[in-house]
């Protein structure tokens, strides 16, 4: 399958959570882990949009991330932003990843119709939003980490 190794990185969005009580991510780092891949990345930031707008630039441009996968602010709270400062920073919206998300989330729980998450790219770097909670961030991730590898040989000029 694919490129094998892909560069991971994984943005927290939280105002309540540092880097070691971040439990979401540490599970996203495993999982990218045993996938083969490198995490080269995992940083908490407030849920602000300019920071998180910051952050993602950071992340795709400069770290030439293939991957970045952000971890909560996808609800209805109004310091929920991530989706926003994602859609602000892609180039092109992605948004199959998310519906699959939400899709195969219905079937674990109703309330997955309240995501708000989306995924797109910023050049050659695909963005994912992922739930806050460890639960939640690895079960969407579990329905869509299959298509990862694929995805990136994509968007680097690889054939469908």
């Amino acid at each position: 399958m694919g490129v094998g190794s892909l560069n991971i990185a994984i943005l927290t969005c939280s105002d309540t959570r540092s880097l070691a009580e971040d439990t979401a991510g540490a599970a996203l780092a495993a999982t990218c882990v045993e996938n083969g891949w490198i995490v080269i990345d995992h940083r908490v930031v407030p849920d602000d949009q300019d920071a998180i707008v910051i952050a993602l630039e950071s992340l795709a441009d400069d770290a030439h991330t293939d991957i970045v996968l952000t971890c909560g602010g996808t609800g209805f709270s109004a310091r929920d932003v991530t989706p926003e400062a994602t859609a602000t920073v892609c180039d092109r919206m992605a948004p199959g990843i998310a519906e699959a998300m939400r899709i195969g989330s219905l079937e674990v729980t109703r309330r997955a119709m309240l995501s708000r998450a989306t995924a797109g790219l910023r050049g050659t770097t695909l963005i994912v939003n992922l739930p806050g909670s460890r639960k939640a961030a690895t079960e969407c991730f579990g329905f869509i980490v299959d298509q990862m590898e694929h995805a990136h040989d994509m968007v680097v000029g690889g054939g469908h």
